[in-house]
């Protein structure tokens, strides 16, 4: 996957840094995250789901006899990975030449690229590829294009909705499936999506990143366990970017009321270039003031031609001080917003910290009896 570690022209090593970014995908995340740490990003690496294998392999070797024996008319090609498995596993079994044999004469039809380059690395070839990239189009381009009665076989790829296969089953004679691996929860030990979805409730994640559905799903699932389902709604909806690797990964989030940045061509490198523009673009806070040019890059601020790392506490001060481009923000507003209590007196001694860590006199302007305001 070269196109998630080149760095197209005009990428930069510093162009997210003080943006925290959250990744949930599992299989090849490490592209992702590499791509994005390169680039001056803080990566929180959540997987809320990981593909495995089966934990036999006689399922798949059983499926594939059948499918061997039942030659197919067609067969419906979803995922490289998925392909390049089941062949592997098939030629462990010493069924590869027997498999390929039996899909010579079928027509195959890919759900997108990865999947065709999966069929041709097996020495087979395709006759089409869905019109969206994904299964249920797959399967609506079968019943389109073919006539009913046939036998059908489905390269399955972890998470498919019953429904799907059983529009299928009820137009054609035989539908066989092989389910060369799936998706299953992380470990209940693993506390690193509690961890995300802390972050991205308390504003400590500027954006979050999704390559799956079924990633997407997960988290949802996750936070409403745990209570904290609207709250991470909420945040998504507001200022944690989400942004999902095409449409069927964005599909879920937008029927949460999540509007979903997404690339035009539904590749990691594309998601990665996507990403970064729309946090420099969108989601850096610029302010002039009497001390110069203040920039708010996810949790650091730029001034002075400095870079300064701020504190969750102090972040969220200068966040809505900046907010307010140099109107007074009431004491009590801003105390409101501080964990705890949030008593004038600790607004006081976080205010204080937050000058100290900027290091600009004069910058946070106090307003007798009424508030705070940044001095432009």
């Amino acid at each position: 996957m070269t196109d998630a570690t080149e760095c197209p022209p005009g990428f930069r090593p510093d162009q997210l840094a003080g943006f925290r970014i959250g990744v949930t995908s599992d299989r090849r995340s490490a592209d992702l995250i590499d791509a994005l740490a390169r680039r001056g990003a803080q990566v929180l690496h959540a997987p809320t789901l990981r593909m495995a294998n089966a934990a036999s392999d006689d399922p798949v070797i059983a499926d594939t006899r059948a499918i061997v024996a039942a030659r197919p008319e067609v067969l419906l090609a979803t995922t490289a990975y998925g392909v390049r498995r089941w062949f592997e596993v098939a030629d462990s079994a010493g069924l590869g030449e027997d498999l390929v044999d039996a899909l010579q004469a079928t027509a195959i039809l890919v759900r997108g690229p990865k999947a065709r380059g999966g069929i041709r690395a097996a020495g087979l070839n395709d006759v089409g590829m869905s019109a969206e990239e994904t299964t249920e189009s797959l399967i609506d381009e079968v019943l389109d294009r073919y006539p009913p009665g046939l036998t059908i076989a489905v390269q399955l790829h972890g998470f498919l909705q019953a429904h799907q296969l059983d529009r299928l089953r009820a137009a054609h004679a035989r539908v066989l499936t092989v389910e060369p691996y799936r998706w299953v929860e992380t470990d209940a030990d693993d506390d690193r999506v509690d961890r995300l979805i802390d972050a991205a409730c308390s504003g400590g994640l500027d954006a979050i990143t999704f390559t799956s559905a079924p990633a997407v799903h997960a988290l949802f699932g996750a936070a409403e366990a745990r209570g904290r389902y609207d709250e991470l709604v909420d945040a998504m909806c507001g200022p944690v970017v989400a942004a999902a690797v095409g449409p069927v990964t964005a599909a879920p989030l937008l029927d949460a009321g999540i509007t979903p940045i997404q690339p035009e061509r539904f590749r990691m490198g594309a998601l990665i270039r996507l990403v970064c523009e729309h946090l420099e673009q969108s989601r850096v806070l610029r302010l002039e003031t009497r001390h110069g040019l203040l920039a708010l890059r996810g949790a650091v601020l730029e001034i002075d031609d400095r870079r300064v790392p701020l504190a969750p506490v102090a972040l969220a001060l200068l966040r809505a001080l900046v907010l307010a481009h140099g109107a007074v923000v009431a004491r009590d507003r801003l105390a409101s917003g501080l964990p705890g209590t949030g008593d004038l007196h600790a607004l006081e001694v976080a205010l204080s910290r937050l000058r100290q860590t900027i290091g600009v006199p004069g910058l946070i302007a106090t307003v007798v009896k009424r508030g705070y305001r940044i001095d432009v």
